[in-house]
């Protein structure tokens, strides 16, 4: 047996004219072989492109690792491949545009598309590579499944935390104002206060979160197991300064 490497040497020297008893002589296959592969006897093994590494817009892949995670879902198609969709309420249109944006970075393809449903836009791409980028897929729902992030996942949620807390945020996420009543020199004045909230049913998810928003030194408290409320002030103006509301 001839590795492929030398087989496609031979071969490219019988293209180029050269007799087989030459060929054999460089390259010591017997010319018996040679002839075999000509006449696609022993055909050449099908070597499949390589993998697609770890995305290389890092910054649009922990963005839209957060929206995946919150409002995405990979499903195989019947010939072959998977469809990545991102579901993206109405009410955003700026957010659309962003999931899109981030998708077209990262799709192996470069294209997405958009399909209109009642309230809502799935922004989708076609690629056989989406659950090698997003191995967080599998049967059942998020909650419902073990969640954690690749080491390689990880590494890009590090050096990107913001945009995996946007893309969370964008996903299952509100910056809301609330208000309350105080006594002032006698007189009941209202204050307002901004928080932020975010709502996951995933426990593993709420933990991705959480551990995020360590890093950029976000305070935090859980409202319930599955609500996570963002009010100190200091902590509400890191998270508009590099979040903001969905717009």
């Amino acid at each position: 047996m001839y590795d492929v490497g030398t087989r496609e040497r031979a071969l490219a020297l019988v293209a180029q004219g050269r007799s087989l008893n030459s060929v054999s002589r460089e390259t010591g296959v017997s010319r018996a072989a040679i002839r075999s592969w000509q006449s696609r006897l022993e055909p050449l093994p099908r070597i499949a492109p390589p993998a697609p590494g770890p995305p290389a817009d890092q910054r649009a892949y922990a963005y839209l690792l957060g929206l995946y995670l919150g409002d995405g879902c990979i499903s195989a198609h019947p010939r072959g491949g998977h469809y990545l969709r991102i579901a993206c309420a109405n009410s955003w249109p700026g957010l659309i545009d962003a999931c899109e944006a981030a998708m077209r970075a990262i799709s192996p393809t470069g294209r997405c598309y958009r399909v209109q449903a009642e309230g809502y836009v799935s922004v989708v791409g076609y690629s056989k590579h989406w659950p090698l980028f997003f191995p967080q897929h599998g049967p059942g729902k998020k909650h419902e499944r073990h969640i954690a992030l690749e080491p390689w996942q990880q590494a890009i949620v590090d050096g990107h935390p913001w945009e995996f807390i946007q893309g969370l945020i964008h996903s299952d996420g509100c910056r809301i104002t609330n208000w309350t009543t105080r006594i002032v020199g006698g007189q009941r004045k209202r204050y307002e206060y901004p928080r932020y909230f975010f709502t996951n049913l995933s426990a593993d998810i709420i933990r991705l979160f959480t551990a995020a928003l360590d890093q950029v030194g976000v305070e935090w408290k859980k409202a319930n197991t599955r609500n996570i409320s963002v009010a100190r002030k200091a902590s509400v103006a890191l998270m508009d300064a590099h979040v903001g509301p969905k717009y």
